[in-house]
């Protein structure tokens, strides 16, 4: 059944994470240099309103994709709730390594740099919800798994 809560939980975290692959992540400005992180890396800011790409970080464009299709893909298997639990999870550690990979990106950056100020962008909380959706969800799968199981002991 679509029309679970899980399956809105689930379309929520499509929907933050496609917005996610859009938006900037953060502002980084070293003197009177601008730059900004989004998913697809980091790109240097001109006076004119250009943007060139500075240093590219194509996998956290994909991962931020493959959390999203994943979740996508979860709200349609409604009759297998195991496999949905799973792949909750399974999503849930991809956010986890959005996370570690978004750090390492920007540690990799910043360390020769000094004086560089960061500023977090309110992209970076999405996949945050993301995770606490995703717990809402399995917890939300769980309990229908349990009464299926319940119903089919009364038979």
């Amino acid at each position: 059944m679509i029309q679970r809560i899980q399956s809105i939980y689930l379309l929520i975290i499509v929907i933050l994470m496609v917005a996610t692959m859009f938006m900037p992540l953060a502002m980084l400005q070293e003197g009177d240099e601008l730059f900004y992180f989004d998913t697809t890396g980091l790109n240097a800011m001109a006076l004119s309103g250009d943007s060139e790409l500075i240093y590219p970080s194509w996998g956290l464009f994909v991962l931020t994709a493959l959390i999203a299709l994943i979740a996508m893909v979860t709200i349609f298997l409604y009759k297998r709730r195991i496999l949905q639990i799973r792949l909750c999870i399974f999503n849930a550690l991809l956010i986890l390594g959005f996370y570690g990979l978004f750090v390492f990106l920007i540690y990799t950056f910043l360390e020769n740099k000094e004086d560089i100020v960061v500023n977090v962008k309110i992209a970076l909380g999405f996949p945050l919800i993301n995770l606490i959706l995703d717990y809402l969800a399995i917890r939300n799968i769980g309990a229908d798994e349990a009464l299926v199981r319940s119903l089919e002991r009364l038979r």
